[in-house]
């Protein structure tokens, strides 16, 4: 907080600091004598009618009425973490985004609106979609990435991107990111604004790559292949009977390998698979049979997954995890992935 040369609590943040990364204390409750002190830190995406909006590096959103402000100050960009390799945020979206390579994209300026999708067949109900109807597999390639200019109005380039994926039947996303330099807390902002819900948000975790291959785990069971068989698939149930799109999805990427722990009655005890893109390995679809789990297949699996991308120069690690995954989280803490971002997919509330 900032203080004068009294020891008094200061307001030195206005309106004019939006865009800015601030720290506030506010007082919540009665302004009387039950009321308490509360702390934000995060980046001022509005302030209007007397009212502030700072969203945290999590995502979330915090609402302060500009009477309930006791003290605040602009505040320097959150410190770059040691642990693990350097990135932007610019660097790590488009590495990200080209593990899940969309069947269909289009540009709108800096912007790039992806779709990935199939139809529901007669008597199959692909994650529990009505027949006749068509559902995208992973938000990650049915979403617009904004990692530019649109070359339009942020509400007209939006409504554009809700006619297009309408023209596909689809429903329409955004995926927007919080928590790191050149993130995009205003733009979050601004589709909470327009009427856009936040349906999931989850972290992009990075790390050493030599660390996870250096673990002294068997890996004899982990067999390494370039494609995927009908046994993976059988362990990765997240889509139903996966069709063309999801097939050709699962097979993008700049160098993609999949790796699978044979298991009883043909399906895999464990799978995993990594994309390998310059610098970084990208570990996605590591799941283990439930009954066999803490046993350390997940480890063995992104342990063989890891030498093979050294081996082909990668040396960072970047992976995503869904917010209240308790266990995988705690399993990625023990490698050495640290946060780098939060990113949080936004719907299209329709009337």
């Amino acid at each position: 907080m900032e203080f004068t040369g009294g020891g008094r609590l200061e307001i030195r943040v206005t309106s004019a600091d939006v865009g800015k990364r601030v720290s506030v204390r506010y007082v919540t409750g009665s302004g009387e004598a039950g009321g308490m002190f509360t702390d934000a830190v995060g980046v001022l995406t509005s302030w209007d009618d007397r009212v502030l909006l700072i969203t945290r590096r999590t995502g979330e959103a915090v609402r302060i009425a500009e009477s309930s402000l006791v003290a605040g100050k602009v505040v320097p960009a959150a410190p770059a973490r040691r642990r693990g390799p350097s990135a932007t945020f610019p660097e790590l979206a488009r590495v990200t985004a080209r593990a899940w390579e969309p069947v269909e994209s289009e540009a709108l300026g800096g912007w790039t609106l992806r779709a990935s999708f199939q139809e529901v067949p007669p008597g199959g109900r692909p994650g529990g979609a009505a027949v006749g109807r068509r559902v995208g597999f992973t938000r990650r390639a049915n979403s617009v990435l904004p990692l530019g200019d649109p070359g339009l109005p942020v509400a007209e380039a939006l409504a554009y991107a809700r006619q297009w994926y309408a023209d596909r039947k689809l429903p329409a996303y955004v995926q927007a990111a919080t928590g790191a330099e050149g993130t995009q807390e205003l733009l979050c902002a601004e589709l909470d604004r327009l009427g856009w819900r936040r349906e999931v948000s989850a972290e992009v975790r990075i790390g050493a790559l030599a660390p996870i291959g250096d673990l002294d785990t068997d890996v004899s069971a982990v067999r390494l292949s370039r494609a995927f068989d009908e046994t993976w698939l059988r362990r990765y149930r997240r889509f139903g009977e996966p069709g063309p799109a999801v097939q050709a999805l699962l097979a993008s990427g700049p160098s993609v390998w999949f790796a699978s722990v044979a298991g009883p009655d043909g399906v895999p005890a464990a799978i995993g698979r990594c994309v390998v893109d310059g610098r970084w390995a990208g570990f996605m679809a590591v799941e283990v049979a439930p009954e066999l789990r803490r046993r350390g297949l997940a480890t063995s699996v992104m342990t063989a997954l890891a030498r093979q991308a050294l081996d082909e120069g990668a040396s960072a690690a970047w992976l995503q995890v869904e917010a209240d995954n308790d266990g995988a989280r705690a399993l990625y803490d023990g490698m050495g992935f640290a946060p780098h971002h939060h990113y949080h997919h936004y719907r299209w509330a329709e009337a």
